[in-house]
């Protein structure tokens, strides 16, 4: 990493969740990607996910935070790490009276910046029905263009993309892109 070196941040304002880049993929040769993760007390992922092709490591820095890997549940405080495997559906969040922190390595990187920078662009455009909720029609676009970096879980491929991909067509259509 270079010295001084400005660290970009990504905030997405619905989850509460802050990300602050440390390594990127460009920087490992898409080996991986690292970066801080802050969330706020009571703050969460906002839905159970999971990653096909790839691992994810939380070493937590600060405070309390709560993993569910499948139907397990672990609480992590500092200095402890949980691996998530690949393809193994979780869920995290805040369960401590502070802020917490945790070193994420995700590996091999692919786009998940990218996938992270998405999705704070769709949590500060247009939201659902008055809610702080992205428009579902952004939600499947994100989902389908990053679907090697994140997917549903326990739903066939093939049924979410068949479901997805109307609303994604309504979402590119309407940023103007080409269906």
């Amino acid at each position: 990493m270079i010295a001084g070196r400005q660290h970009r941040v990504i905030e997405n304002p619905v989850s509460g969740e802050r990300i602050v880049v440390r390594q990127t993929a460009a920087e490992t040769g898409g080996h991986l990607f690292v970066f801080d993760l802050f969330l706020p007390p009571g703050a969460h992922v906002p839905a159970r996910h999971a990653h096909p092709i790839q691992e994810e490591q939380f070493t937590v820095l600060a405070g309390r935070m709560r993993f569910r890997l499948g139907r397990r549940t672990i609480v992590a405080g500092p200095g402890e790490t949980v691996v998530i495997p690949v393809g193994k559906p979780h869920w995290f969040g805040n369960v401590g009276a502070e802020v917490s922190q945790a070193r994420v390595e995700v590996r091999p990187a692919l786009r998940t910046e990218e996938f992270f920078e998405a999705n704070e662009a769709m949590a500060r455009a247009g939201h659902f029905l008055g809610t702080r909720l992205p428009r579902l029609s952004d939600l499947a676009r994100v989902l389908l263009e990053f679907e090697r970096e994140v997917s549903v879980p326990n739903v066939p491929p093939f049924l979410v993309k068949g479901l997805l991909a109307p609303l994604a067509w309504l979402a590119r259509r309407r940023a103007g892109g080409h269906g």
